[in-house]
Order: C-alpha cells, then sequence, then structure tokens
C-alpha cells in the first residue's frame, strides 16, 4: 500500500518530483526520462507508469529553460519507438499461449485482453491510437507480436505513433503548460488525462466483445 501510494503521489505530482531531480542530479534527467517511456511502453508488467502526463510536464518545463526541447523529443521518440518494438517481440516469443495465461502480479490479463479487443476492432491503427491510452499502451504492441503482424507494418505503425504521440503531447505541455491556470490545476488535467481515455477504452473493448458475442450465435 505504501509503494502504491508512492506511485499515486509521483503520477499526479510528477511536476515536482522532475523539478527536484534537475535540480539534484542536472542531465541525468535525460536518462531517467528514456528510461520511463521505454519501460513503460516495452514491459507489459510496468503499465502504470506515467506517459501522457510525463510529456505534458517535460514540455511545461522545456517552456522555462529547465531541459532541452529538441534533445528531449529526439530522446523520448526513440524510447518509445524502442520500447515498442521490445514489447513486441516479446509477444512474438510467447505467441498465442499468453491467452492461457492467468491474471497475476506480472500479468494484467483483464488489460491485455481490453488491448486484444481494441486490436480486433481497429486493427492496425490501434498502435497509433494506443499511445493515447493508457495502460492500453503497454498491450497493444505485445497483442501485435502476438498475433504475428509483420515487423515491416509494425514498425511502421509504431514509428508514426510514437512522433505523433511524443510531439504532439510535449508540445502542447511546451505551449500552455506554464500557463497560471494549468499550473494550478494540473493534478485535476492529470485524472482527466488517466480517465478520459481509459473510460473510451472500455466502452470500446466493451462493444467489440458484444460484437464478437453476437457473431458467434448466429
Amino acid at each position: 500500500m505504501e509503494y502504491a501510494a508512492l506511485l499515486l503521489d509521483f503520477i499526479l505530482h510528477v511536476d515536482r518530483y522532475l523539478e527536484a531531480f534537475v535540480r539534484d542530479h542536472g542531465t541525468w534527467v535525460y536518462a531517467l526520462l528514456f528510461l520511463i517511456i521505454f519501460v513503460e511502453t516495452g514491459l507489459i508488467v510496468m503499465p502504470f507508469l506515467p506517459g501522457d502526463s510525463l510529456l505534458f510536464v517535460v514540455g511545461a518545463m522545456c517552456g522555462v529553460g529547465l531541459m532541452n526541447y529538441p534533445l528531449v523529443m529526439a530522446l523520448l521518440v526513440a524510447a518509445a519507438v524502442l520500447g515498442d518494438q521490445c514489447n513486441y517481440s516479446i509477444g512474438r516469443f510467447f505467441g498465442p499461449k499468453v491467452f492461457q495465461w492467468e491474471d497475476s502480479r506480472f500479468f494484467n490479463k483483464r488489460a491485455f485482453q481490453q488491448a486484444h479487443d481494441f486490436y480486433e476492432k481497429y486493427g492496425g491503427v490501434t498502435i497509433i491510437a494506443a499511445r493515447f491510452l493508457p495502460f492500453i499502451r503497454t498491450f497493444v504492441p505485445f497483442v501485435a507480436g502476438v498475433a504475428e503482424m509483420t515487423r515491416t507494418k509494425f514498425t511502421l505503425y509504431n514509428v508514426v505513433g510514437a512522433v505523433i504521440w511524443v510531439v504532439g503531447i510535449v508540445t502542447v505541455g511546451y505551449l500552455f503548460g506554464n500557463i497560471p491556470f494549468v499550473k494550478t490545476h494540473l493534478d485535476k488535467i492529470i485524472w482527466a488525462m488517466i480517465f478520459i481515455p481509459g473510460l473510451l477504452v472500455v466502452v470500446g473493448a466493451w462493444k467489440a466483445r458484444r460484437k464478437a458475442q453476437a457473431a458467434a450465435s448466429l
């Protein structure tokens, strides 16, 4: 419980933690950011790390000169691409046997099934759209590997999605993150960035499952 509370506090106040890290460790913050984005997108056991909110806050910090905007862009796009490639490779290695895995502290079967339903409904474009969906973005490249999507096709969607996700959210943070209203209500904005996409995923997965069940009953 103490670990969960610390993680939640980090997610909701990532701006404070990053500012403190920059103050204490300087340019090592770039290595930390690369690691967080790589792990969140590359390992299915770590879907709870901040993604969208982290990119937004990083953009805001670039806006006040605490970080280098072009360097952040290059590093985090690379981290996002490499993370998804790693996740895809893990999915290819384990294959369809994943459907038989039980839910555990290292594998969230419900999140995997939601990502699978989302993938079945929207196909390859899911890899791009999932970049903006917490939890789902961690599982979609894994699902694509399990489904044996060709690496060439996956890489194309992966790179396009990574560029849109990182450049888009970091730039929004760069332009708007230091507006007084945004800074005052940052915690509420972070909650919205988590729950609104999450709700869309649940609804989409539910519709996909209903459609599959209706087709099976015919």
